[in-house]
């Protein structure tokens, strides 16, 4: 009886072994970022090779440069030159591990983390799991059209343009070709523009060469939008630029419309306009992505999780957000801040400071915003800036959206490669190989 005893309970605790996450032993607090963005690289700079354990979770391997997953969409780049493996960015640090693993449900009474790989526990908590498309409840646009919120995203695009492109070569009957090659992107912001600036461009440049079979003003590109302007989280005055080079290009704005209603073919507005196209690409929404296991008191709109001025989940002391995900509501700030690269890299720098003063039983830093101005590229030498008070377009606007997007991308190599990509671009209007690796299907 004693043996058998002696078995299951071995039995037991190999088991436990088993479903619980292999991690270096520590004697420090141990700090579970979940999710591998600006955020979370930003909070594990400020907390590298200090007196903390950290464990980065993400499902995939890299961090990806979301900025231009368009130019990956559009052929303009290969995806790995926008990816740098996480694996490669903290081998310098000491205190730092990386899982890969899909986090599926949170404890926190218990401090556990369950994921796909086994489970963990955590002295302090940060959520730093970003965004994904959010189509409004609307299942039948969501089951036809694309989304473009990581590289298999944009890729899917890339295979699916390609391959309608190669089709409306084949076939003879003018209303498929039609919508072969038409292109819908609902979405005015800052992804909608940048995305038909480059399709402007390749149906410009890349069109006439690849494809003689039928010219390229067959291809047609129309941008929706609800509101009655473009890129409204910049100026005016960026807005109406970007309008006038859109125009320039080709492209069919369309303001104060609302997509309702597609059917893998025929596109329909709130105000009964239709649109013939096979190509819709969704950039009008995005939601926070949240594990199961919170508690839906600590979420407001957009599916993000209410933090105060430290960045601490309301009612959660040792459970923090960061970036896309977080919002801190105040009064200047009643949606919360601006979800784009600059406020989660600013948290990461503020959250890293803080989990060190609660350790160290010091005062903590409110978080405080400086907005460092905005950026957007509607093509080749067309883009807008509004920095401060300063706000202009043009040649110089697009100088520096290059560079400042450039300098961003983590690598030296991945630096190197879209450099040299964009300089070839420039002086030859030529795109990476277009290829169709693989087939897409919707």
């Amino acid at each position: 009886m004693h043996s058998l005893n002696t078995t299951i309970q071995q039995f037991n605790s190999e088991s436990d072994k088993e479903t619980r996450m292999c991690l270096p032993d520590s004697k420090f607090p141990r700090v579970v970022i979940i999710g591998g963005g600006f955020a979370g690289l930003s909070l594990i700079k400020g907390l590298k090779n200090k007196a903390v354990q950290i464990v980065l979770l993400d499902k995939n391997n890299y961090h990806q440069f979301q900025p231009l997953l368009y130019q990956v969409a559009t052929s303009g780049l290969e995806p790995d030159s926008i990816a740098f493996p996480y694996r490669k960015q903290i081998s310098r640090y000491k205190n730092v591990s990386f899982r890969l693993a899909e986090v599926i449900e949170i404890n926190t009474n218990n401090n556990l983390i369950k994921t796909n790989k086994g489970s963990l526990t955590y002295d302090y908590l940060v959520f730093a799991t970003g965004t994904t498309t959010n189509f409004y409840g609307n299942k039948k646009i969501e089951l036809h059209s694309l989304g473009m919120k990581n590289i298999q995203d944009s890729l899917n695009i890339r295979h699916q343009m390609l391959q309608n492109l190669e089709q409306a070569a084949i076939t003879c009957n003018e209303r498929e070709r039609d919508a072969l090659t038409n292109f819908v992107i609902v979405g005015g912001g800052h992804a909608g523009v940048e995305m038909a600036g480059a399709l402007a461009e390749f149906k410009k440049y890349i069109l006439p060469k690849d494809y003689p079979e039928y010219p390229s003003s067959i291809m047609k590109i129309y941008l929706v939008e609800s509101s009655d302007r473009l890129i409204t989280a910049m100026s005016t005055t960026a807005s109406e630029k970007t309008l006038e080079y859109l125009k320039e290009l080709d492209v069919e704005v369309l303001l104060k419309e609302i997509v309702t209603d597609y059917d893998g073919e025929l596109v329909t507005t709130k105000t009964g306009k239709q649109l013939l196209a096979k190509n819709l690409i969704w950039t009008a929404g995005i939601k926070g992505q949240i594990p199961n296991g919170i508690d839906q008191k600590h979420f407001v709109g957009g599916n993000r999780l209410s933090v105060n001025e430290h960045l601490q989940v309301e009612g959660l002391n040792n459970v923090f957000a960061l970036g896309d995900i977080a919002a801190v509501i105040t009064n200047k700030t009643p949606k919360g801040h601006p979800q784009v690269a600059q406020p989660a890299i600013q948290q990461g720098k503020i959250l890293a400071n803080n989990i060190l003063n609660t350790i160290n039983n010091k005062s903590l830093i409110s978080f405080k915003y400086k907005d460092k101005g905005s950026l957007a590229t509607v093509g080749k030498r067309k883009a807008v800036a509004d920095l401060g008070r300063l706000q202009f377009g043009g040649y110089l606007a697009w100088l520096l959206w290059s560079f400042v997007h450039l300098m961003s991308i983590s690598g030296f190599r991945n630096k190197l490669l879209v450099g040299i990509n964009w300089i070839i671009s420039y002086f030859s209007y030529e795109k990476s190989n277009r290829l169709i690796i693989r087939t897409y299907k919707n």
